[in-house]
């Protein structure tokens, strides 16, 4: 499983989340929402610099984008595409099977 960031869905994190190098964005299944892979859960994302037990993580330009061992059920052998919607002014998430 991979985590790839598009460079503007990196200058969004920059620029509205505040990012500064060395901070972790965790990536998490949260209920009440949906998504390709789990019809009940969406993705969500916060800013934790304390990981437990990161299994797939990106490095980009400082930051880290990462996974924890007990979300990883939540993407069903899926790669992560984080990218950013301009004309919506939001990020987007898609999954493409491993």
């Amino acid at each position: 499983m991979t985590i790839e960031i598009s460079s503007s869905a990196l200058k969004w994190f920059n620029e509205e989340v505040g990012m500064t190098a060395g901070d972790k964005v965790k990536f998490y299944p949260q209920i009440y929402g949906s998504s390709p892979v789990q019809g009940s859960f969406a993705i969500g994302f916060s800013v934790d610099n304390t990981p437990i037990d990161m299994v797939v993580k990106t490095e980009i330009e400082g930051l880290t984008f990462y996974i924890e061992s007990t979300d990883l059920w939540f993407f069903d052998e899926h790669d992560l595409q984080v990218d950013y919607n301009e004309g919506k002014d939001e990020l987007e998430f898609s999954y493409t099977k491993s």
